[in-house]
């Protein structure tokens, strides 16, 4: 049974359409990248994780994928930051950007095929914007370069925006110009200040403008026409309407075929960002929860709807992360004695169904543009099987239908984890303890602390003190810890602290 027509949303057209690539087999995707003049936050990890599942999907079905992110690593947010810390702008954004990388590679994100950086493509920008101005689309204003969007007739058709409603320069990024023929044009380069990085130009030396590198990089490893060209969706308007004219206005074949964005993290029904100071670092939350917790929490949400940020939600993707690799722990250990066995045979028919459903479920959730929810809930069943026929396997030979079972489960749920990105680099037993170390600190204890308090409760019990021993264990799992009394023992797990 093959896979379903893979499906996209269309930010051009509005609706959903049929993935179809320009040349077979392959697809060119080009994603905006940050501005690094600080630590990432949670919004990044929305859309770098969001476009991590588009990349990994789209190599599951069989694409070689070009995949491009850029850095706007200049840009006036970062000189007035370096210009408070005395550091050279683009050291700065060299160290931010650095920091970045490793924030998403914690969260399990692939590395892009290229990584440009808007300081390495001066001469490229510069050629586009000669382009523009040869074509009639720019104007020059004591050493500052202006898009005429006067003189583009299809201004606005991306963002469905009414001319009037735009605001100067657009996203607040450029002040109010009044030397401007159009309150609305857009800087394609800006004429040098005092204290600034400049380059030379035919206009005079200067720097790129905000919208014109992604214009410039995605034609330079793209083409001028790509497949997919994605972002938040706050690039929707200025940032991708401008980056649209100034490609067609420079190249008129240009042409992306497919528009994608994703939504806001919000905290308190509003959005995070780091002008309004309201955002969570990646760096704050992978400090409390595990990196897979937070791909987890923001995968449970459809990657073009907005996601309210809450500790509660983090908490029960914690629970759920640790519920699977708990159960794969298990699984492996059942399993390790036959692993060399090579052990051959049918898998049996019902469990056979049951992996049959979740594949053809799984291809038909990301197939209808990414639906990662229905995914994660579906994921449950499968484990669900795992730990019913743990219960029955004993470890004897003749238990061979269960050894297949086992080994048939356990391959889907980790293909699929895969896919996913939430399959750690660790080891299960490395990611169980991670998120046990995660509990303890935002529990405020410590491991041994934990031991002595199983120990009072086991020695309450002993005493038939169940007040005292119903005490420690209701206090441990308000903070998070649940304890477990099984035959060889009392043990403790991470649980979600009551509501």
């Amino acid at each position: 049974m093959g896979n379903p027509q893979l499906v996209l949303f269309n930010s051009m057209s509005k609706q959903k359409e049929v993935f179809k690539t320009r040349v077979e087999g392959q697809v060119s995707m080009y994603v905006c990248g940050i501005t690094p003049y600080d630590f990432s936050h949670i919004g990044h990890a929305r859309a770098y994780v969001a476009f991590d599942i588009l990349y990994r999907y789209l190599k599951h079905l069989g694409y070689e994928v070009k995949y491009v992110r850029n850095f706007t690593d200049i840009d006036d947010k970062i000189i007035k930051r370096a210009n408070e810390s005395g550091e050279d702008p683009l050291s700065l954004s060299r160290r931010f950007s650095e920091a970045f990388l490793q924030d998403v590679a914690e969260l399990r994100c692939l590395p892009p095929t290229h990584e440009p950086r808007v300081s390495d493509h001066i001469e490229q920008i510069k050629d586009m914007i000669t382009k523009i101005m040869k074509n009639g689309y720019g104007y020059t204003m004591e050493g500052d370069v202006y898009f005429s969007i006067d003189n583009f007739h299809d201004y606005c058709q991306l963002s469905g925006r009414k001319l009037d409603d735009n605001r100067a320069g657009g996203g607040g990024r450029v002040s109010v110009d009044l030397r401007k023929q159009n309150p609305a044009d857009f800087a394609l380069w800006k004429a040098a200040k005092p204290g600034e990085p400049s380059w030379d130009s035919p206009w005079g030396p200067g720097r790129p403008g905000w919208h014109i590198e992604c214009s410039a990089m995605s034609a330079q490893y793209l083409g001028d026409a790509f497949d997919i060209h994605g972002g938040g969706k706050d690039l929707i308007f200025p940032h991708h309407e401008n980056e649209l004219a100034q490609s067609r206005a420079a190249c008129p074949e240009h042409k992306v075929s497919y528009w994608m964005h994703n939504g806001f993290v919000n905290k308190d029904n509003q959005k995070m960002s780091k002008s309004d100071d309201n955002f969570f670092t990646i760096r704050d939350i992978i400090a409390r929860y595990h990196p897979l917790a937070l791909r987890f929490f923001l995968m449970r949400t459809h990657y073009r709807s907005d996601v309210n940020y809450s500790d509660r939600q983090l908490e029960t993707a914690s629970d759920r992360v640790f519920y699977i690799y708990q159960t794969l722990y298990e699984c492996q250990q059942a399993l390790s004695p036959f692993r060399q066995e090579n052990i051959q045979g049918q898998v049996p028919a019902d469990i056979k169904e049951l992996i049959d459903k979740f594949h053809s479920d799984f291809s038909a959730s990301m197939s209808d543009d990414l639906h990662t929810a229905a995914v994660l809930d579906d994921l449950m069943e499968p484990l669900k099987a795992i730990n019913s026929n743990l219960k029955k396997f004993k470890g004897k030979k003749q238990q061979r239908p269960l050894i297949l079972t086992l080994l048939a489960l356990e391959k889907e749920v980790a293909d699929v984890l895969g896919i996913l990105g939430l399959l750690s680099g660790s080891s299960c037993a490395e990611v169980l303890q991670q998120l046990k170390d995660k509990a303890l600190s935002r529990a405020g204890l410590t491991e041994e602390q934990v031991l002595q308090l199983i120990e009072d409760r086991n020695l309450a019990r002993k005493n038939k003190e169940y007040e005292t021993s119903d005490k420690i264990r209701k206090e441990l799992y308000d903070k998070g810890i649940a304890l477990m009394d099984e035959p060889k023992g009392t043990v403790w797990r991470p649980s979600e602290p009551p509501e």
